[in-house]
């Protein structure tokens, strides 16, 4: 009998088609140690939170797709750019929706797993961001890897001619960081 299969979703915070967290979250898919897996997931389609289309609409599917990826997931990389020393407003956007219908969030949230990464051009990565999600995951319930950070600093500089992140000191970084989520995931089980 083998080891169990740990999946993880990863969903970059950002819209911009040449992201630099996509970047970070495709190194991480390509990375991951044995007997796991990180299956990309997005925030893109998701339209602005108004409630009053909430009740006359429901949940979009963008959503409801992202939100059925995430209960079905061992764990949940979150990797964000950091706007103004602090979160973007498109990935808070996101996880107001994913947090509906509040009857709905403890299915989604409550215990699971989560990891922040981040990756700016900015000499100090994702610091500020990083920890002004800290409380939008506890207010969530969910279960805070605090062991590994992840913050790629300049990373304009650390990708080859297609937009990967070619820097092997980074590979090596994001490799560490999946290889100690997966750990704390699997000593959670």
């Amino acid at each position: 009998m083998g080891t169990e299969v740990i999946r993880i979703v990863g969903v970059a915070a950002s819209l911009r088609q040449g992201s630099y967290n996509a970047a970070v979250l495709r190194a991480a898919a390509a990375l991951m140690p044995p007997d796991s897996e990180l299956v990309v997931g997005t925030i893109t389609g998701i339209p602005l939170f108004n409630e009053d289309d909430e009740k006359a609409h429901g949940l979009p599917a963008a959503v409801t797709q992202l939100k059925e990826a995430i209960a079905s997931a061992h764990g949940l990389l979150w990797v964000s750019p950091e706007y103004n020393n602090s979160l973007p407003g498109v990935a808070k956007n996101a996880l107001d929706w994913l947090s509906r219908p509040p009857a709905d969030t403890a299915r989604i949230f409550r215990g699971r797993p989560v990891a922040i990464a981040g990756a700016s051009p900015g000499g100090f990565g994702t610091i500020l961001g990083q920890n002004a999600w800290l409380p939008v995951f506890r207010t969530l319930g969910t279960d805070l890897w605090s062991e590994g950070r992840l913050m790629v600093s300049r990373v304009h500089t650390l990708l080859g001619p297609d937009a990967e992140i070619a820097d092997p000191a980074t590979r090596d970084a994001i490799r560490q960081f999946m290889a100690g989520f997966v750990t704390h995931i699997r000593r959670g089980r």
